[in-house]
C-alpha cells in the first residue's frame, strides 16, 4: 500500500510539473486532501500493536440541536411586543387615512359654500328694483316720531357721543335722479331737516322723515351715515332696522334681508334687533323663500323675544306662521 502511494505521489507530481504554474496550486490543494484521507482509512484498517486504533484525523461534524424546539421566554416576549406594534400601526394608519377623508370633506364643503355665497353676492349686486309690497309705519314699526327741536345758536355743535369734537355737517339727500328730476329735488326740500346738540339723532331722525315721504334712497342715505358714523350711536339699532325697511318698500327685498340680518346679528340687544327679525321674515316671504327658512325666523324671534312682541306683531307672526305651514 505504501508504495503505491510513493508511486501515485510521483505519477501526480511528474503531471505537476507539467501542468501551467496557475494549475499547480489547486492541484497541490487536491492531492493534500486525497493523501489525508487514505491515512484516515489505513488507520481504521491496520490499526496498531495492541489492538489499539489510530484516531483519524478526519471527523464528523459536531451533533446539531434539533430544529423546532421550543423558545425560550425573552424570545416570546419580543414577538409580542413586535406583534402589538404592529397593530398599533395599523390603527394609527387607518385614523391617518380617517383624518385626510374627513379633511378633503370640509374642504369640498367649504369650496361649495364659498362658490355658493359668491353666486348670491353676484345676485344681489345685479338685482334690479323689483316690486314688492309696502310695509307701513303703522302696521308694526314703533320707531318714534321726528323731533322737531329749534337749532341751538352757536358754532359748532358736538357730537352725539359727547366726544367733544365738531359736528360734522348731515349728509345731504342727493341721488342720481335728483338733478334730473326738479319734482323730487323739490319733495326732499320740503322735509324738514333737524338741528340739535346731538348730530347722530338729527341724521336718524331726518332718514325716518325721508322714508315716510317715501323718498327710500335718500332715506338709505341717512340711515348708513349714521351706522357708519356713529357705531356706538343708541339709535344704530334703529338706524340699521329702518334701512332694511326703507330697502323692502323700495322693492329691493334681497338687499333688505341682508340689512335686516346683519342688525340681529351685529346687535342682537339692540332695542329693534327683535322688528329685524319680523321684517326679516316678511323680506323672505317677498322672495318666496321656502316655508322651513322662515319658520326658522319666527320660531327665532318667539324663543328669544317674548317679552318684546308687540300684540300687532303677535298677531302678524301668527298670521305668517298659519300662511307658511309652520306647525304650531
Amino acid at each position: 500500500m505504501r508504495k503505491l502511494l510513493t508511486i501515485a505521489g510521483l505519477m501526480i507530481g511528474t503531471a505537476t510539473l507539467a501542468c501551467p504554474a496557475t494549475a499547480q496550486s489547486g492541484v497541490e490543494v487536491r492531492v493534500d486532501r486525497l493523501e489525508g484521507q487514505m491515512r484516515a482509512v489505513q488507520r481504521k484498517v491496520f490499526p496498531t500493536a495492541g489492538g489499539k486504533l489510530i484516531q483519524p484525523e478526519i471527523t464528523g461534524t459536531d451533533a446539531v440541536s434539533d430544529i423546532g424546539t421550543p423558545s425560550n421566554s425573552a424570545v416570546t416576549d419580543l414577538i409580542a411586543r413586535v406583534d402589538a406594534l404592529e397593530s398599533q400601526l395599523r390603527t394609527m394608519t387607518g385614523q391617518v387615512e380617517q383624518n385626510q377623508f374627513k379633511m378633503r370633506q370640509v374642504e369640498d364643503a367649504f369650496a361649495a359654500y364659498k362658490r355658493s355665497t359668491d353666486a348670491r353676492l353676484k345676485a344681489l349686486e345685479d338685482t334690479t328694483a323689483s316690486t314688492g309690497p309696502r310695509v307701513g309705519a303703522g302696521d308694526v314699526g314703533e320707531e318714534p316720531a321726528p323731533i322737531r327741536a329749534t337749532p341751538r345758536p352757536g358754532a359748532s355743535k358736538p357730537v352725539g357721543t359727547g366726544t367733544g369734537t365738531a359736528r360734522p355737517v348731515t349728509p345731504p339727500p342727493t341721488t342720481a335722479t335728483t338733478s334730473k328730476d326738479p319734482a323730487r329735488a323739490q319733495r326732499i326740500a320740503a322735509v324738514e331737516k333737524p338741528e340739535t346738540d346731538d348730530a347722530g339723532e338729527d341724521i336718524y331722525n331726518y332718514g325716518y322723515r325721508l322714508w315716510d315721504a317715501k323718498l327710500y334712497p335718500e332715506a338709505e342715505t341717512q340711515f348708513k351715515a349714521l351706522v357708519k358714523t356713529y357705531p356706538q350711536h343708541r339709535r344704530v339699532s334703529r338706524a340699521q332696522n329702518m334701512l332694511g325697511r326703507s330697502l323692502l318698500d323700495e322693492g329691493k327685498p334681497n338687499l333688505a334681508v341682508l340689512a335686516f340680518y346683519d342688525n340681529y346679528r351685529a346687535n342682537p340687544k339692540g332695542d329693534r334687533a327683535h322688528e329685524s327679525l319680523y321684517y326679516l321674515a316678511q323680506a323672505l316671504t317677498v322672495l318666496k323663500k321656502p316655508s322651513s327658512e322662515i319658520c326658522k325666523v319666527y320660531d327665532e324671534l318667539t324663543d328669544v323675544y317674548p317679552d318684546k312682541l308687540s300684540e300687532a306683531m303677535k298677531a302678524g307672526v301668527t298670521k305668517g306662521r298659519t300662511a307658511q305651514k309652520c306647525g304650531k
